[in-house]
């Protein structure tokens, strides 16, 4: 069967990306598959080709509505019928776009999960053929993993209604080695072709920044990448009201995006900053899954998550388009109190027995102590995160804050000796031990109330480093940690405890060196795609920016859906003369050519002309 015309016709690609072609050959041959890719890698392209391609709907499980609004509408855009059930539909709307799907109007539908069994779809898929079930966000099936959706235990159940099995494909960006067995087994996929293609994206550049002034570098980094859309995530309601109303005091282009909104407001804002009215979005956790907006140059994370899951696939909406982005940390921590108090205090899934709930609480904690090892580590980030997912890499990437970083070493044996002499004696005096904050207290000669308490200012090593800052007692403790001399014991009340790697520096004299970041000036933005163009070729590209604007108003749809950056990038490049040039733009399919191809050309030569 051939399948690069209609990748080509319909996607604009002359050749597949890694891992997308055996995934797609395979659910043409009617096995089932399990894609585990990262954000931006086409998954989507491994499911809606073959629905072109086979008999009958394809039937696509999605978890969030402004995913499938975005997913029908760039299919509509590249001549494939689609269409989505959900919540935000009528009653009668759904009913209608059931009575069309009945009449061979699409190719294919997005359903939410929790309307599988609901409003008659179950009815209709057993009567009309089901060829594919593609389900998107698949690690929601797992208790294990960090989006868990009660709803999606009932996909298997739906499947096994129906009157002949479909195939099924699952698809996700993140999933550790547990996560991917639950996918299979709850799902009941059977003898999956099981595809990883790697979570790297190159594109992406990754830093932390530790800093108590969070919104002085704010407003610096933002002032140096004015113009640039971008989202900044924060922990709760309260900050992302904070931040948002600061850059608007500053007149920035900004909207926010949290559970505490109405429904209107949230969906008004997400369409605002979708469609390029509002530049930036500050959002807490809410703003999810699923976000297909192509052209976000960076992501901030104003405060820390809760796991390096949720992390790195809130950094990865940055850079859908292929180019380069900038994913940054900012570090206090206070960070690590607030996402403990939010686990501690989170409902969890009730559906689990007390021991399942208190399992997964306990994997929660642990992944947070993996969260705070990646703010704190003074390694390559990229291999940390890349090593977390399961792949065995080696640093440095010599892209990422860490490895592009100037460090002085500095000979802090002293320090380490006072940090661990003074674990050695908690843990003689205190058997149940003590926690990182209780011994920094006592290190800085703390005389607050509890350290009074619990009698610290009359151990020998009160005090010992009162010269230092919490933080740098703190960072100095993490390092030691990371070097193996010291360990957390317990989970959601961890203590500090020497290990035997400890008595090398505190009895055989072991030397600790430690490697701290120069301050250096600030640096400028990073080159895309954009910036490196000739420089004749500047002006063209706001051209075909403004036309591209243009046409996405006439047709209600977000900018990048006509064209990508990426794409319009190429175009002001190339400055292709005719049809068959425009074709050979990556990205440009035949059914775009052939409704965008001639206004694009046209504005090429009307500028050709004016040079």
């Amino acid at each position: 069967m051939d399948i690069l015309t209609p990748l080509k016709q319909y996607f604009g690609h002359s050749g597949f990306r890694t891992g997308q072609e055996p995934l797609v050959e395979t659910l043409l041959s009617g096995r089932d598959v399990l894609g585990v890719m990262p954000t931006g890698a086409g998954k989507s392209v491994c499911y809606q080709l073959p629905a072109l391609l086979l008999p009958g709907l394809t039937v696509v499980v999605s978890p969030l509505i402004s995913l499938m609004k975005d997913q029908v509408a760039a299919l509509n855009q590249a001549g494939i019928p689609g269409a989505f059930i959900n919540s935000s539909l009528t009653s009668a709307q759904r009913q209608e776009a059931l009575r069309r799907a009945e009449k061979g109007a699409y190719k294919l539908i997005y359903v939410a999960p929790e309307r599988l069994p609901a409003d008659g779809f179950l009815e209709f898929a057993q009567h009309n053929g089901i060829s594919l079930l593609a389900v998107d966000e698949a690690h929601c099936v797992s208790q294990w993993g960090q989006d868990f959706r009660p709803s999606y235990l009932a996909i298997a159940q739906f499947v096994e209604e129906l009157p002949v099995r479909p195939t099924v494909g699952a698809f996700t960006a993140t999933a550790t080695a547990q996560v991917k067995e639950d996918i299979q087994r709850l799902l009941q996929l059977r003898d999956p072709l099981c595809v990883t293609t790697g979570f790297d994206r190159p594109n992406l550049y990754f830093a932390v920044v530790q800093t108590k002034k969070k919104d002085e570098w704010l407003a610096d980094y933002l002032s140096r990448h004015a113009g640039q859309s971008g989202i900044i995530y924060c922990s709760t309601r309260k900050t992302v009201e904070q931040v948002c109303g600061s850059l608007l005091e500053k007149s920035i282009s900004v909207t926010r995006y949290h559970a505490g909104l109405s429904d209107a407001e949230r969906r008004q804002n997400q369409e605002d900053f979708v469609f390029d009215r509002a530049q930036l979005m500050v959002a807490t956790n809410a703003f999810g899954m699923g976000i297909d907006k192509s052209n976000v140059s960076f992501v901030i994370h104003y405060n820390m998550p809760k796991n390096l899951e949720s992390y790195y696939q809130e950094a990865g909406r940055a850079g859908r388009d292929g180019e380069k982005a900038e994913c940054i940390l900012l570090y206090t921590p206070g960070d690590v109190r607030t996402a403990r108090f939010l686990l501690q205090n989170s409902q969890g899934n009730e559906d689990l027995c007390p021991a399942d709930r208190e399992a997964v609480f306990h994997q929660d904690l642990e992944r947070l102590q993996k969260m705070v090892g990646y703010c704190t580590t003074t390694g390559c980030l990229r291999a940390y995160l890349l090593n977390y997912f399961g792949e065995s890499v080696a640093g440095d990437c010599g892209s990422c804050g860490a490895c592009t970083a100037e460090y002085v070493e500095r000979d802090i044996t002293i320090e380490a000796q006072k940090i661990l002499s003074a674990v050695a004696r908690v843990e003689k005096k205190y058997p149940y031990g003590l926690g990182i904050q209780a011994i920094v207290g006592l290190l800085q000669g703390s005389r607050a109330q509890r350290a009074l308490q619990l009698g610290l200012h009359k151990l020998p090593t009160y005090g010992a480093l009162h010269s230092l800052t919490r933080p740098q007692i703190q960072t100095y403790i993490g390092f030691l940690k990371e070097a193996g001399f010291l360990e957390l014991e317990g989970d959601e009340y961890p203590v500090l405890r020497l290990t035997r790697e400890a008595g090398r520096v505190l009895f055989q004299g072991q030397r600790v060196v430690f490697r701290e970041k120069r301050e250096k000036e600030k640096p400028a933005p990073r080159r895309t795609l954009e910036t490196r163009l000739p420089a004749e070729c500047a002006s063209l590209l706001d051209v075909l920016k403004v036309l591209r604007l243009q046409l996405a108003r006439e047709e209600d749809v977000p900018a990048y859906i006509v064209f990508s950056n990426a794409v319009l990038t190429e175009i002001a490049a190339r400055r292709p003369r005719d049809m068959s040039e425009f074709l050979e733009i990556p990205g440009v399919g035949y059914v775009k050519a052939a409704r965008y191809g001639s206004q694009f050309l046209d504005a090429v030569a009307a500028w050709e002309s004016r040079k």
